[in-house]
């Protein structure tokens, strides 16, 4: 998302006119004062200029906005805020809002820049730049239809931004109006052909639209034109654009079967800093991508467009080891749903679960029973673990529905979540997480608008490592964290995906049920409902919580987190 400026223009016109310093009124109050000065030697600038202690009250709040400009230029926002934050304590403007809050939109504080966007919006006239600034906000949290409003009334009020369209594009993408998102970035692209942010917009469109080749030519052409230094907005988080550029065109040939270059492009994506939050989401995603694919044979630069040999059978059932599914052609898996489904319960170093398995095997059979092709792990070990949830993340990326289920032990360890493997051992001064699988890792995995997600997590038991953790000493602060963390990121720092919705068998931070029958509480109800034709998805969970929270008396209620974009249906109506 593209940030646009609106300037503070007070102490432009007669900063160079001031009595008190020859040298600054010919050099440093135009190098200060311009979008276009370099970054260092425009914070130089500032810097000289406030030294001086010449300007009080709003001439010297114009100088920390332009200041902040300057740290903004270097993706460095906390110095931004600090900077817009004194100079609104001298003279609160509308402009330091709208700067203030582009630096927490950036951090992925969406909340805080919208309430900043409100106040800048309340201190002047309607701003079509304020207004599309805050629907970028609106749009990273979900809300698209508040995005949408104030997408609409920013092209009202300045109709020839091309950036507001691209952006207005970019959500009715994610709305999954494919033809109304295309309408809006060919738009932006006649508006400034020479814009690479369009051009990665609708590369990602052509890649919805199963035309890999077109989304490939879009991603290559917007990469030549972020390296040819184009002119961009002020506010563009310095290196998005390239990264956003080779993590979807990386995207596009690996949902061509083009491995060797899909793998180019992702080690390009990690190459560049990231800033901002969507950055740091995107080098995740071409992370975990890189990692995958890295476990494949290498293929021809120029694979054939018709693969020789079949898709093999993805179902698979694994008692202690899972099968290794096989490498499907591109376009095989495009269109299907698939489902990664483990359950570990016969721990040998912590305390065994006795249901884990049975809600596995309960959970496998209802997806089986409504058409999902079904990896299936029971008890599975570190390396079995591994093996299997990689094996499915590869595969996932041709899908068009992916559905993770687990069941078994998981702990946070700083506020990251972690399920474990049957062999976990926790040893005096050894890395705990190293043993664990790192939920991070999946969600990032899956990360892409493009595929419905559902993550179904019924790890929240108990911590197992308690007893472990009191004796061997201090280990990341895993002795106080009880349950899972709430989800609040997909990879680094990225709000939660477009498309996925992730359940947790209690709320964050509570311990759930393991049940006294065969089944907990929560996979039981899970297990019943989940295949009920014609219930869509998160009226599904809302019959599993209700259950659950009368079959445990309250003691157990289910939490769920969702950016389903419409309805979603398991099972056919």
């Amino acid at each position: 998302m593209r940030r646009l400026l609106v300037a503070l223009c007070l102490l432009v016109p007669i900063l160079w006119f001031a009595p008190s310093f020859a040298q600054s009124r010919a050099q440093l109050g135009p190098l200060c004062t311009s979008e276009g000065t370099p970054a260092d030697q425009q914070i130089d600038a500032c810097n000289k200029i406030i030294a001086l202690k010449v300007f009080k009250g709003g001439q010297l709040a114009t100088v920390y906005f332009w200041r902040a400009v300057g740290w903004n230029k270097k993706g460095d926002y906390d110095k931004v805020i600090a900077d817009t934050t004194e100079a609104i304590r001298l003279a609160p403007d509308q402009a330091l809002y709208n700067l203030r809050g582009s630096a927490y939109f950036d951090k992925g504080e969406n909340d805080i820049a919208i309430a900043d966007f409100n106040d800048a919006l309340k201190l002047g006239p309607p701003s079509g730049l304020i207004l599309h600034n805050r629907a970028n906000a609106y749009n990273a949290k979900h809300d698209y239809s508040k995005a949408l409003a104030d997408y609409n009334e920013a092209i009202r009020l300045y109709p020839g931004e091309a950036y507001i369209y691209d952006n207005r594009g970019s959500t009715k993408l994610k709305l999954g109006d494919l033809d109304g998102a295309l309408a809006d970035v060919n738009e932006a692209i006649r508006l400034n052909p020479k814009l690479p942010a369009p051009l990665i917009t609708r590369t990602v469109i052509w890649r919805a639209k199963g035309n890999f080749d077109r989304a490939i030519a879009d991603g290559s052409e917007a990469i030549r034109l972020a390296k040819s230094n184009v002119p961009l907005a002020v506010l563009t988080a310095p290196g998005s654009v390239l990264i956003a550029g080779y993590i979807h065109r990386g995207l596009a040939y690996e949902a061509k079967g083009d491995v060797e270059h899909a793998k180019d492009d992702y080690r390009a994506t990690l190459q560049g800093t990231a800033a901002d939050a969507g950055s740091r989401a995107n080098q995740a995603t071409a992370k975990v991508r890189l990692s995958l694919l890295s476990d494949v044979p290498p293929t021809p630069r120029d694979p054939p467009s018709d693969p020789a040999h079949q898709q093999q059978k993805t179902d698979s059932s694994s008692q202690g080891q899972p099968a290794s599914p096989p490498a499907a052609p591109a376009g095989d898996n495009r269109g299907k749903r698939m489902a990664l489904v483990i359950g570990n319960g016969a721990y040998s170093h912590v305390k065994a679960l006795p249901n884990p398995a049975n809600d596995a095997r309960a959970v496998a059979k209802s997806l089986r029973d409504i058409g999902f092709a079904v990896t299936e792990g029971l008890d599975l070990d570190r390396a079995g673990m591994q093996k299997m949830t990689r094996d499915f993340l590869r595969e996932a990326a041709r899908a068009q529905v992916a559905l993770v289920y687990y069941a078994g032990h998981g702990v946070q360890v700083d506020g990251r979540n972690y399920l474990i493997p049957v062999d976990v051992e926790l040893k005096a001064g050894s890395s705990m997480t190293d043993t664990m699988i790192d939920m991070d890792t999946i969600t990032a995995g899956l990360d892409d608008h493009v595929r419905t997600n559902i993550l179904i997590f019924d790890a929240c038991r108990n911590n197992p490592m308690a007893q472990q953790v009191a004796s061997a000493g201090s280990n990341r602060g895993i002795e106080g964290a009880s349950g899972l963390a709430a989800p609040t990121s997909l990879g680094a720092g990225a709000t939660l995906g477009a498309g996925t919705l992730i359940a947790f068998a209690t709320a964050p931070g509570q311990v759930a049920l393991d049940g006294e029958g065969a089944n907990s509480p929560f996979s039981a109800a899970l297990s019943r409902h989940i295949g009920t034709p014609g219930l869509e998805v998160q009226q599904m969970l809302t019959r599993v919580r209700a259950e659950v929270v009368s079959s445990t008396k309250n003691k157990q209620v289910p939490w769920s987190n969702s950016s389903l974009l419409g309805e979603v249906y398991l099972a056919e109506k």
